[in-house]
């Protein structure tokens, strides 16, 4: 019989992070997959990173995961999202080579020691004394394990809806995972339905380019991964094109035979991906939305169209596509459709992403609730290095909200759950002004260098990094600015003058003035050879640092309530007090920390302040 340390079910964005982060910590690993040619599959849109999705990536990277670094191996385009806005909002974005993209992913996981792969399904979950024991495969197989991951994408019970048609399965041309729903259901375990849906594929030779608007990538691309990816030399462009009344009109022709209305799909779906249909429903003042032209690859026609996700019939999806402007002879290579799937409310689970019912039982990725590969590849990741450290006998590793978005994306899963699938945005942090892309490194690979992560040519990278970042801080408050010099300047650029001599860094707090406008008046000593990104950080710190202080007042006091641990087992419905609501959803969360406790919707500070008082007799 086979037995490992740690089995990892589905090799998603989830799964391969969290098979890659618990082999590399030591620990013999079984990657159970249903296809081994589809490892690291892009089921939807050929795209890593956006608005806080792109924070998540570089997060992951600083940790010494890899969904940095294979999106850098295989991006098409490289674009900077939201640089009219804040630098806390700039969001790095590739478009990226799809099935280069899923041979990246397999090759990296084969050059993993102790990282074994298999193909088939895990129909069972094996559980002695409250500890996960092992897996059975289809066919009857046992594995032995100390501990699982479970991350199964949209394929336990998956169904996949084209109008009327509904196939078994959780992506086209697979089918679907069936028992472990199940399983975990006699385990105790609620669950729920959800659903998420894809765009037609259409053939790029048929498209009439001429009618779209282009969008190309960034002059001066960069990359995720801090460490050792190369920029862009060439990019592919996307296009942008647009729906009318007409093309509405003729989907609307389809909606009685439309699965998310006529009833056939129950799960909730997506609030701020929908459907065509359902933006037209939705917001029917509208009489245009707009569509991305991407392409899947370098070398391929294929073309996935962002913003025509659809569920309706075949048929429809060809009429309306038809009547956009330079779609009018499009072929379609595969129709869209909505995938039904079963989830596990993420209210069951330890911050650690371990169950709560289960010891040594993981969950990670779509079966928590959330939607994107950015999403699961983070909850992968900290799965992945919290089985393999629970085995090692230490303790857990968290990230809490001031920290990383991953902490709080994990923590809203557990202390609030979620009923339709979440999605991250910087509006879901409240400390985003520190959490930003450009300094993960900064926040996080210290972090990734104790678990052991971070290797020696990385942690080299960054101590230089830092060390430049440190010398050019440095040579700013070393630089006098002195008010004869600067002032004339000063007024010409619509900001106050100078009363007496100061540092030069002062004048970089102005939001009138930008480095490279300051250096360019500067007279004395020459700066010192630094890299751009440095020097970029550097400025960013420079005009956040007061709203930086006031937001590290507040860490501190989050800080505080978390370092107030509530007992296990904690009777609240002994607290009158408490609102009955407040009593019910602790009850049932049994959050850790009095931090915690205080996000669970429905308990408001009185019923913190309440708890307090309690917990401190």
């Amino acid at each position: 019989m086979l037995s490992y340390d740690v089995v990892v079910v589905g090799a998603g964005h989830a799964g391969n992070e969290a098979a890659a982060a618990a082999a590399r910590m030591g620990k013999s690993v079984l990657l159970v997959t249903m296809n081994l040619q589809t490892i690291g599959q892009m089921s939807c849109n050929p795209a890593m990173g956006g608005v806080a999705k792109g924070q998540i990536v570089r997060e992951i990277d600083a940790l010494g995961g890899y969904s940095g670094i294979i999106s850098d191996k295989t991006a098409i385009q490289w674009r900077m999202l939201n640089r009219s806005k804040g630098a806390a909002m700039w969001s790095p974005r590739t478009q990226n080579d799809r099935m280069r993209f899923a041979e990246e992913w397999r090759l990296t996981l084969e050059r993993i020691p102790n990282l074994d792969m298999i193909q088939s399904t895990v129909e069972n979950l094996l559980v002695e004394s409250g500890q996960i024991s092992g897996v059975v495969l289809q066919g009857g197989q046992v594995i032995q394990c100390k501990a699982a991951v479970v991350t199964s994408g949209t394929f336990l019970n998956g169904v996949m809806h084209i109008g009327s048609r509904q196939i078994a399965g959780g992506r086209n041309a697979e089918g679907s995972a069936l028992g472990i729903t199940a399983c975990l259901q006699g385990l105790g375990f609620d669950s729920g339905r959800m659903k998420t849906g894809t765009p037609p594929r259409v053939d790029g030779r048929s498209l009439d380019y001429s009618k779209f608007e282009v969008q190309e990538g960034d002059v001066n691309p960069g990359t995720f991964s801090y460490w050792a990816s190369t920029p862009l030399k060439k990019q592919r462009h996307c296009w942008i094109a647009h729906t009318s009344e007409e093309v509405h009109d003729t989907l609307r022709l389809g909606f009685d035979q439309s699965p998310l209305f006529n009833g056939s799909i129950q799960g909730s779906g997506p609030r701020y991906c929908p459907s065509i249909e359902d933006k037209i429903n939705r917001f029917s003042d509208k009489t245009s939305h707009q569509l991305f032209v991407e392409p899947e690859g370098w070398d391929t026609v294929e073309m996935y169209i962002n913003g025509f996700s659809t569920s309706l019939p075949e048929e429809v999806q060809i009429a309306a596509m038809h009547k956009i402007a330079g779609f009018e002879q499009a072929k379609v290579f595969r129709p869209g459709y909505a995938v039904e799937y079963d989830y596990f409310p993420p209210t069951q689970l330890k911050h650690s992403l371990e169950t709560k019912l289960v010891d040594g039982l993981y969950f990670a990725g779509q079966i928590n609730g959330t939607t994107g590969y950015e999403e699961a590849a983070c909850q992968g990741l900290m799965a992945g290095i919290n089985a393999a450290r629970r085995l090692s006998g230490v303790g857990v590793f968290e990230l809490d909200r001031s920290e990383a978005y991953i902490g709080v994306l994990i923590d809203d899963l557990i202390t609030k759950g979620t009923d339709e699938p979440y999605r991250m945005f910087t509006s879901r942090a409240e400390f985003r002004l520190s959490l930003r892309q450009d300094n993960a490194d900064r926040r996080l690979s210290a972090k990734g260098r104790e678990l052991g992560l971070v290797g020696d040519e990385q942690w080299k990278s960054f101590e230089l990094k830092q060390e430049q970042r440190i010398r050019a801080e440095g040579w700013l408050a070393d630089q006098s600015a002195e008010p004869d010099h600067w002032n004339a300047w000063l007024i010409d650029k619509g900001t106050t003058a100078l009363r007496q001599k100061g540092p030069m860094s002062a004048l970089l707090g102005r939001p009138q003035l930008n480095l490279p406008e300051i250096l360019s008046q500067h007279q004395g000593q020459d700066m010192p050879l630094v890299d751009s990104l440095v020097w970029e950080q550097v400025e960013i710190d420079a005009k956040y640092s007061g709203y930086l202080e006031k937001e590290q007042e507040q860490v501190d006091k989050l800080k505080r309530l978390e370092l107030l641990r509530i007992p296990k087992g904690y009777n609240y419905s002994r607290i009158i007090a408490l609102s009955i609501e407040a009593r019910q959803k602790m009850e049932r969360q049994q959050p850790e920390t009095l931090g915690q406790a205080s996000r669970i919707s429905g308990v408001s500070p009185a019923d913190i302040q309440v708890l307090m008082v309690h917990l401190g007799r």
